[in-house]
């Protein structure tokens, strides 16, 4: 169960390391006016939205493996908490791979203050989760 435990924790930070850094990069893309700079960007963001996406898969996996490892944790509030906002965070992962997608097609309309403001988002959800595993208020 511990192997499994910190197999989870490992894709979790492999996840976040994605989450937290992808909007960064779309910061910046903004910003960028040449092809060649463009198609870069495109690249990176791709290239770490795949590892972000391992990331969440292994995420899952071994946290649905630990949950039938410990089935009365479906009793407490905070687990059902806590998969609430990990449902957020997969869907603000998906929500990522829309603006890589308009990036790409070069329709992107958003700012980089736009970008620095959602780049906040997973860091918000990850306090909410770490307090609900940890302190387990309710």
């Amino acid at each position: 169960m511990l192997w499994i435990k910190a197999f989870h924790l490992f894709f979790v930070i492999a996840w976040f390391v994605s989450l937290f850094y992808l909007p960064r990069l779309m910061v910046y893309h903004v910003s960028t006016a040449d092809g060649a700079g463009h198609d870069r960007f495109c690249l990176m963001e791709k290239r770490l939205y795949t590892m972000g996406t391992i990331g969440m898969i292994g995420t899952w996996v071994l946290g649905l493996a630990l949950l039938m490892n410990t089935p009365a944790f479906m009793q407490m509030g905070w687990l059902h908490a806590k998969l609430t906002l990990v449902v957020l965070l997969s869907g603000y992962h998906g929500w990522l791979k829309t603006r890589m997608r308009a990036f790409a097609q070069g329709r992107n309309t958003r700012s980089a203050k736009f970008y620095r403001i959602a780049n906040e988002v997973p860091s918000v959800l990850l306090i909410g989760v770490l307090i609900l595993v940890v302190v387990k208020p309710f």
